[in-house]
């Protein structure tokens, strides 16, 4: 009974520690602030969403419990590399996509009020980088502890919710794809000159029955993966 005990825990420990959230800001390869400085902060931790409790919330946005006014804005220039790294050093460890989406704040609603019921685009997305999606290691984020983006250099200038995802898929064929996000408050300065798009709104970016959410990766031949959401901005 005591053995079994043991490695219930152990299993345990091991599921637990795929799990990671997305709370320190990265700026050309300097760390700003501590965790969640400039991270709207979540209410279930380093623990995912699934796709039942998110996927047509308003938690969708930031993560549940992600509320305006519970962090900092800091503020950067159009064309620095931003990353978003993960707490306490860990890593992705788990299959799947990961995303960036951007919303710019009324002009007259500072960041820090602003909840993201307006438009977003997608800025960056990442799948598949060689081979079958059924093996982990094929996964672009596999292993990296952050995700890391430029911000383009004709972006319009102002404050804006950053969204950081990453979606697990290892129980996605079960309906229960695993959510990780955050977002970030930045303000952008520049001259702009871009139009960013196409313009969504969040929730409505994925159904739970889109072939990229509900995902089988344990099938004997994995399909090619097709990226749930909007297309990315192609900078125009």
């Amino acid at each position: 009974m005591k053995s079994l005990s043991i490695l219930a825990l152990a299993a345990a420990s091991s599921i637990i520690e795929g799990h990671y959230i997305f709370n320190r800001l990265i700026v050309n390869g300097k760390s700003m602030g501590g965790e969640y400085a400039y991270t709207r902060k979540n209410s279930n931790s380093y623990n995912p969403a699934f796709t039942a409790d998110v996927v047509n919330s308003n938690d969708m946005r930031c993560n549940k419990g992600a509320k305006p006014g519970s962090t900092k804005t800091y503020t950067i220039e159009a064309g620095d590399k931003i990353g978003f790294k993960l707490f306490n050093n860990e890593f992705i460890e788990h299959p799947g996509p990961g995303f960036v989406y951007m919303s710019k704040s009324p002009d007259s609603t500072p960041v820090s009020s602003y909840d993201g019921s307006g438009d977003w685009f997608k800025l960056w997305e990442s799948g598949v980088c060689k081979g079958s999606p059924g093996q982990d290691g094929n996964w672009c984020l596999w292993q990296k502890d952050r995700i890391e983006i430029t911000i383009p250099p004709n972006i319009p200038p102002g404050e804006y919710l950053v969204r950081v995802e990453h979606i697990g898929l290892h129980e996605a064929e079960k309906g229960k794809a695993q959510f990780y996000i955050e977002c970030y408050e930045l303000k952008i300065n520049g001259a702009g000159g871009g139009t960013p798009g196409p313009l969504v709104k969040i929730p409505g970016i994925y159904k739970a029955d889109d072939p990229g959410i509900r995902y089988n990766k344990w099938a004997a031949n994995p399909p090619p993966y097709v990226m749930p959401g909007p297309k990315v901005w192609d900078l125009s």
